[in-house]
């Protein structure tokens, strides 16, 4: 790893785009253009994106299409899924060309996928025929990669150029403009606090971990947590009626949604409430917060939190340490996936976030420890909430090294133990 970053530093910008440009033709050639066979959709923003992509694939196979779909966490194609383990959110050029020649092969007529900055600065979406581009939001991510938010944002442009037919967009996000300005056949534009746009939610009421919404004068349900979940089926709903699709049908496939991987996954609400999430950014990690103290009636949380991979975007570690502060009654900070940076030296950064008068942390640096930490200092009116890896398999350390990881059985393991040491008449 730290050999082949080291080459990449030293080769021009212009030689490594037209590396990355021939890989992607090489690719797309070797397994026969299969995007022109299909219908293919690019959702791109900065969260919500492996969400937003399952829901639109519910709402395209309820109307009776057949769809292949890659996110971070999933591939699908029909009724055959599995998991993504590649610990890349969009794949390289030959996997992803061989997927959709799968695709194609497997009689589908749409492919929706996760669309990147990373990938889009390395040409993954070049000689991919997109048709629809969909926007869900952007907030400052991958900027030491990119060299500054306005290059961030302008990788992910590069889609809705390349999508010349719909863009999706989220107009309540400040950032709108740029995405508007991109010439395409049809736009269509959804939001919550923007009521000027084709589709509004509105009489939005979380009750019991679920959420109903009205749009148009329909009733929908979704059995997930998060008013930004709403805006994440109010993605998939636009693209629906977009493409001809009946608000009873989009509310009939959302109204199968029982939770995302991962994604405010309730891992246990006995005996008391876990909540396993993926947020890596400030916004996610607030917004993440807010949901679960909402859900659980305001119970005070006991947080495991990281810094998302090592080597990259360390402004916003002391961030996330504040943001921990401002919610949670006990904080844990913990290893994540370091790659070749000091773990410890990323968990101390997280932690400067924290005044340490007001606040006291933990570090601890095996995840597993820290989590079980969590769970033993966690109270019955509490809630433990784990971010950073969410449904992930895997945890990135040095030299390229990955082992096998789930928040998620960890949490379920030492649940068990808890259970058994407790009195029968403990509830």
């Amino acid at each position: 790893m730290k050999i082949k970053s080291f080459i990449k530093k030293l080769t021009p910008d212009f030689l490594l785009d037209f590396y990355y440009w021939l890989w992607a033709l090489a690719g797309a050639i070797a397994f026969g253009f299969p995007s022109r066979k299909l219908i293919v959709i690019g959702v791109t923003g900065t969260s919500g994106k492996s969400t937003t992509i399952d829901f639109i694939t519910r709402i395209l196979e309820e109307a009776g299409n057949h769809v292949a779909s890659a996110s971070s966490i999933r591939f699908k194609i029909k009724n055959k899924e599995w998991q993504n383990t590649l610990k890349m959110t969009m794949p390289g050029r030959f996997v992803i060309q061989k997927f959709l020649r799968q695709a194609v092969q497997s009689k589908c007529n749409y492919a929706v996928l996760e669309v990147t900055s990373e990938g889009i600065k390395q040409y993954r979406h070049k000689f991919i025929t997109f048709d629809t581009a969909v926007f869900l939001n952007i907030t400052p991510e991958h900027i030491d990669s990119h060299g500054g938010f306005e290059n961030y944002r302008s990788a992910k442009l590069e889609l809705f150029k390349a999508a010349k037919n719909l863009h999706v967009i989220n107009a309540d996000d400040e950032n709108t403009t740029y995405f508007l300005e991109i010439p395409a056949k049809k736009k269509y534009l959804f939001g919550i606090k923007n009521s000027n746009v084709d589709l509004c939610a509105e009489k939005i009421r979380f009750e019991n971990g679920k959420i109903t919404f009205w749009v148009s004068g329909t009733e929908f349900h979704l059995g997930l947590l998060g008013e930004f979940n709403v805006l994440n089926a109010m993605a998939a709903i636009s693209l629906g009626m977009a493409k001809g699709i009946s608000l009873d049908i989009c509310k009939k496939a959302l109204g199968k949604v029982t939770g995302m991987p991962g994604r405010l996954e309730v891992v246990a609400e006995n005996p008391f409430l876990v909540v396993v999430d993926y947020a890596f950014t400030p916004e996610q990690l607030d917004a993440s917060y807010k949901s679960v103290k909402q859900f659980s009636g305001g119970k005070p949380l006991v947080c495991v939190l990281g810094a998302c991979g090592g080597g990259r975007d360390k402004w916003k570690r002391p961030v996330l340490g504040k943001i921990a502060q401002q919610h949670c009654k006990e904080i844990i900070i913990t290893n994540e996936d370091p790659y070749d940076e000091d773990p410890l030296g990323i968990m101390e950064q997280v932690a400067d976030g924290i005044d340490n008068q007001v606040k006291p942390y933990h570090i601890i640096l095996d995840r597993k420890e820290a989590i079980k930490r969590a769970l033993a200092l966690a109270g019955q009116t509490d809630a433990v909430v784990i971010t950073g890896k969410g449904a992930e398999p895997l945890m990135c350390l040095a030299n390229g090294k990955k082992i096998p990881w789930s928040d998620k059985n960890i949490v379920k393991e030492e649940l068990d133990h808890i259970d058994s040491s407790l009195p029968k008449n403990y509830n």
